[in-house]
């Protein structure tokens, strides 16, 4: 039996179902058993299918079932670019048995689960099982079945080539003026027989847990370099020191400027560790600090941003031969004013709440003790206390907003924690250094005080021979403002007379890049690279400043 297909001279070709025997006289002969040129093509070339002896499967949804279906795009992006970088290839060195390419291939494994599905190593060796698997990545790499035993004996292979990876990698990424990031975090363990895990400081909030805590050394790009895993009860500041010999001794880095925040680079560590290495440091100044700064006839004055939003002071008493850059940011005293009026307002709806609870006939709110228990939650919920000034008596509450003349935003120069966060900058002997430093919200709107300004106080110092004070100079050294989004409707705020000014340092007078970043223009017989704290604390500004100070001082 089969189908053939005549042609029908002007017509269609007439497709007909035929079948082959034998006449009386042994001659081989064809008859039409159908006629099927009204079928479907498709459903022809299906018969013709069929005829042939193929399988015909159906398309409808009762008619196929779905098996298994594992998903496969997140693994060929992390494994293909794990293969690009030749990452492998690194990993496996000059290892070339098969225990070792079984453990590289664990280690791929587990490097591309974290990133797919971070989970714990139990869970690694379900995902990858080939009865329980939850994606290809056991298939791509061809794992087979794998054990648990093998997943940690996988991790001490890796440990014990750390050391020749990270150089590896040094060599690659890091050379002389090259940024350099660093950071800590710590993460909570489950389990009694690491030692490592202590009680410390959770930034995961699990104070019931033990943690470690482990420090990341990546490049710009936020390519790892290297990584240390410390007590959980290590401070930050205290991995600082073993990161400097790291890039020093075994990465042969040899000039490294230091950024970070308050919290990474204090005044422990400066003494001990940065100033006698001579290497060169950026930080934030302390809240005590810059109050000291703003106090009368302190340095830090408000006549300092009339007509600029960045200055150079000096404070030969309280930080003799460093350079103390201040900065001013409308952009966030707008944020920061509209943040604070925010809570003003939700704070004044509870307190309105309770008012109208304690003026009611049957009000259960009558005692003294019970309104001020009520009051003292809303205002301690948003911590607006300063801002009002409230009276309670058996059956009564009162309360009005506190004027601003009264919490000291206007009264006199002050520096409150949440309005203006300082930074802390002192190169090493011979090298001088500016910088703009990131802003922070909060604070407030208006008033040419310091409590609005939004701004940050960069500290810049000398290392041990350091340089001499800055004097004041006369308001004609201006300085540009930083690139921000507020410059148009800031044309009041220029309209103003000028009116006499600290002093500015020679070198902020140069152009600067774009972003608001200042290069130095001291100069330098080589660059020098940076190490960073990303978290909290430093900005892209920074970033770029530190950059284009390598670049002009070539």
């Amino acid at each position: 039996m089969f189908i053939e297909t005549v042609p029908n001279r002007d017509s269609p070709p007439a497709v007909l179902l035929r079948e082959s025997y034998r006449d009386e006289q042994g001659r081989s002969q064809k008859r039409t058993l159908a006629n099927l040129s009204k079928l479907p093509r498709d459903m022809i070339d299906t018969l013709k299918a069929v005829l042939k002896g193929a399988t015909v499967v159906g398309t409808g949804p009762q008619e196929l079932e779905v098996e298994r279906s594992l998903p496969h795009g997140h693994v060929a992006a992390a494994v293909g670019m794990i293969r690009k970088i030749a990452l492998d290839r690194l990993i496996l060195s000059a290892s070339r048995d098969a225990a070792s390419r079984r453990y590289c291939d664990l280690v791929l494994a587990m490097m591309a689960d974290r990133l797919i599905a971070p989970r714990s190593k139990l869970g690694f060796v379900r995902a990858v099982d080939e009865e329980t698997a939850s994606s290809s990545l056991g298939a791509v790499l061809r794992l087979g079945r794998v054990k648990e035993r093998e997943a940690y004996e996988a991790l001490d292979w890796l440990l014990e080539r750390q050391a020749r990876i990270e150089n590896s990698l040094a060599r690659r990424h890091l050379e002389d003026g090259v940024l350099v990031l660093y950071d800590v975090s710590s993460s909570y363990f489950e389990g009694r027989c690491c030692p490592l895990a202590r009680y410390g400081h959770s930034r995961d909030h699990r104070k019931d847990r033990p943690q470690i805590v482990y420090g990341l050394l990546c490049t710009r790009e936020g390519l790892p370099i290297a990584v240390e895993v410390f007590d959980g009860n290590t401070a930050d500041p205290s991995t600082l020191s073993g990161q400097i010999e790291k890039m020093k001794d075994r990465f042969g880095v040899s000039r490294v400027v230091v950024v970070g925040d308050r919290g990474m680079i204090t005044s422990a560590r400066i003494r001990d560790d940065l100033r006698p290495a001579n290497l060169d440091w950026i930080t934030c100044l302390r809240a005590p600090a810059v109050q000291a700064l703003a106090a009368e006839n302190g340095p830090l004055q408000l006549s300092l941003f009339d007509d600029r939003d960045l200055a150079e002071i000096s404070a030969p008493d309280l930080f003799p031969g460093e350079r103390l850059i201040v900065c001013r940011n409308h952009d966030l005293a707008i944020e920061r004013a509209r943040k604070r009026e925010d809570l003003l307002a939700a704070t004044e709806r509870d307190l309105t709440r309770i008012e109208a609870q304690v003026r009611r006939k049957s009000a259960a709110l009558r005692d003294a003790a019970k309104i001020g228990l009520a009051v003292g939650a809303v205002l301690n919920k948003r911590k607006m206390a300063k801002h009002f000034v409230v009276t309670i008596r058996d059956g009564h509450l009162s309360w009005q907003r506190r004027p601003a003349l009264d919490r000291g935003q206007s009264a006199r120069p002050r520096l409150p924690v949440h309005a203006c966060l300082p930074c802390r900058v002192a190169p090493a002997a011979g090298i001088g250094a500016a910088v703009v430093p990131r802003h922070r919200p909060g604070g407030s709107q208006g008033g040419a005080n310091l409590s609005s300004c939004a701004g940050r106080t960069v500290r810049c110092g000398q290392g041990q021979e350091g340089n001499k004070a800055l004097g004041r100079r006369s308001a004609s050294h201006e300085l540009h403002r930083p690139h921000c989004a507020s410059r148009n409707t800031r044309s009041q705020h220029h309209a103003r007379a000028r009116a006499p000014q600290a002093s500015l340092h020679p070198s902020l007078h140069s152009n600067r890049p774009p972003g608001g970043c200042l290069p130095t223009a001291r100069a330098r017989s080589r660059p020098c690279p940076v190490t960073e704290t990303p978290r909290g604390g430093i900005s892209r500004r920074i970033k770029y400043f530190c950059d284009s100070w390598v670049k002009t001082s070539d």
